[in-house]
């Protein structure tokens, strides 16, 4: 996939500070594969403020893909403004975060999530969360 001019030069989504080319754009536009399980939740979050429905369903892992649609993920990506990401904690297969959002009335939204996270053939992979 050709590089976007849209998010060249523009910092990341994930609040990492760094570029987006430097950052999520390794994974979500050069097919990279994230190299931890934090790496990939960042780029996930990425995705959604991006709106790329094809990573988000590539970085679920296959036993939970039947559970999702590309529609859906794209709806919801889209009707929502992403504003922050906030990572509470980490370990090598979960990841605890908040993802800060206006909803489609302009209202602040927390997202909370403690996500499980599986490496499989050299790649990581979305399993589940828990919500609040």
């Amino acid at each position: 996939m050709a590089k976007s001019k849209l998010m060249e030069n523009k910092i990341c989504f994930c609040d990492t500070g760094l570029l987006f080319e430097n950052c999520c754009g390794l994974y979500l536009q050069n097919n990279q594969k994230a190299p931890t399980a934090l790496a990939l939740m960042r780029s996930r979050y990425s995705a959604y403020a991006s709106h790329n429905a094809d990573y988000l369903l590539e970085t679920t892992h296959a036993s939970e893909r039947q559970f999702y649609s590309k529609e859906e993920i794209l709806k919801w990506a889209t009707s929502n403004k992403w504003q922050k990401l906030e990572i509470l904690s980490f370990t090598e297969n979960t990841v605890e975060f908040k993802a800060y959002f206006l909803d489609t009335n302009n209202q602040p939204q927390t997202h909370y999530e403690f996500s499980t996270f599986k490496i499989e053939n050299d790649a990581w992979y979305y399993v589940d969360g828990k919500f609040e």
